[in-house]
């Protein structure tokens, strides 16, 4: 699977995927006002909205991107409505070649992880058939659990050629409470990154594993080292643009050919209409600020690699 991500940032010159994480605050009022109109201001009027939102942003941007975001629990919220216009909205990405993350941040015990990644990543057995819920690509994990809880999703991705991306130095600010502890004068983001070289040494396709790690833009210096200590893992990259990274402090979570990182932006592109520097397109336009957005992200993470 990592493979075929790969093969799409080289085929685009994009190594970037639009984090598809909608808020109602973020959908123009056009939007809005239309589904309001058709379902009243209820959870499947708000989950339309979402998906109108998610359809015309996908349909500006496809062509210039290898892969999309979306997290879940921007559609946890809205309920069973939100989930279903998730599920709608993997499936149209992937109608338009794109990869889809999944961006869930499961982990739990054994046959918790082993349902989870059944959901997201798998196939649930009902009678004689077999079926896809979810459906993603890849799968954000949280290996708090160590290997009891990663160990389900690494088995369900090497029996379905999919990916994961495992939490090792996430972007926020207080990350560093738990990850930045010293462990035997280690800090424990380094532990953590060394099992996931151990889960991904059996999954590799190719030169890299398709079991990837999350490492912030926001703390470079750390990037560099995990970097090293992990050369063949692909890296799903947070906190570029809204958080605070900029297109040098990337620059340490790639391999010298240029790969080896995938960037994400989330409200940076799907609300870039909001932005001063995007606003002359209007509410009306704002799948074309996040085009425009998009293409400018590309450019400014291409001029430092």
């Amino acid at each position: 699977m990592i493979q075929q991500l790969i093969q799409k940032i080289q085929k685009t010159k994009a190594p970037i995927c639009v984090g598809l994480d909608p808020m109602l605050s973020y959908i123009p009022e056009h939007i809005l006002k239309k589904s309001f109109q058709e379902y009243g201001e209820t959870l499947e009027g708000a989950a339309d909205a979402i998906w109108n939102f998610n359809k015309e942003i996908v349909d500006h941007t496809w062509d210039l991107i290898p892969s999309v975001k979306p997290q879940i629990a921007m559609y946890e919220q809205f309920g069973i409505e939100g989930l279903k216009v998730y599920e709608r909205t993997v499936r149209y990405c992937q109608d338009k070649g794109l990869v889809v993350i999944g961006d869930a941040k499961r982990g739990d015990i054994g046959s918790t992880s082993a349902a989870y990644a059944t959901a997201h990543i798998g196939k649930v057995q009902v009678g004689s058939k077999a079926y896809s819920a979810f459906d993603t690509d890849f799968l954000t994990v949280n290996p708090y659990f160590g290997t009891d809880g990663v160990k389900p999703f690494v088995d369900v991705c090497k029996a379905e050629n999919k990916g994961l991306f495992i939490l090792v130095k996430t972007s926020n600010p207080s990350s560093g409470e738990f990850q930045d502890k010293l462990i035997d004068g280690r800090p424990l983001y380094e532990l953590v990154a060394e099992k996931v070289v151990e889960w991904g040494a059996d999954c590799m396709d190719g030169e890299y594993s398709n079991i990837g790690a999350v490492v912030g833009a926001t703390y470079p210096e750390m990037s560099a080292i995990l970097r090293k200590l992990m050369p063949k893992t692909y890296f799903l990259v947070p906190g570029y643009g809204a958080q605070g990274g900029t297109a040098k402090d990337l620059q340490a979570c790639f391999n010298p050919d240029g790969l080896g990182a995938i960037v994400n932006s989330s409200r940076g592109i799907i609300a870039a209409y909001r932005q001063e520097k995007y606003a002359k397109f209007g509410a009306e336009h704002f799948a074309e600020a996040s085009r425009q957005a998009v293409i400018d992200m590309v450019a400014d993470i291409n001029s430092v690699l």
